[in-house]
């Protein structure tokens, strides 16, 4: 089993700050900016940043439905990270500023793939996947902090 990894990032027109706490607000902002591969989204615990246990179920392809509850904690100031009790999969977000009344928002998820010829193909294709939905998921947040 390799480790596979998708990294995806955008530069937002709104300050550091702002975009940290729109994605840290599980219990209202995130919920919103999930595009439609995100679904049966609930809070069971929190709802705001650390501490907070989130379920949703993620469908990355037509065949491929992945049932998530993720703990979240805050390891560092602009950093959040959901780690699956369900599957090896842990997706960090870092939020930094960019510049005046502008931030990076830098999201990685990693998670141990399968062996085989299985393993190759979810090494080489879920990272693009896994990066489109990503895409739709940070132009959700631009547009939801730049009003």
């Amino acid at each position: 089993m390799a480790q596979v990894e998708a990294t995806t990032e955008r530069v937002v027109a709104a300050d550091a700050e702002k975009v940290f706490d729109a994605l840290a607000d599980y219990s209202g902002t995130r919920q919103k900016v999930l595009p439609e591969h995100f679904s049966e989204y609930e809070v069971r615990e929190g709802g705001d940043g650390e501490g907070t246990l989130v379920h949703w179920k993620l469908q990355a392809t037509s065949k491929r439905v992945r049932d998530c509850l993720l703990e979240v904690s805050e390891p560092t100031d602009g950093e959040l990270v959901e780690k699956d009790r369900n599957s090896s999969m842990v997706t960090t977000w870092r939020v930094t500023p960019a510049g005046e009344g502008r931030s990076r928002v830098v999201v990685t998820t990693v998670w141990q793939g399968a062996g085989g010829i299985g393993g190759f193909f979810e090494k080489t294709f879920a990272p693009k996947g896994l990066g489109r939905i990503y895409d739709a998921l940070l132009a959700n947040l631009a547009t939801e902090v730049e009003k």
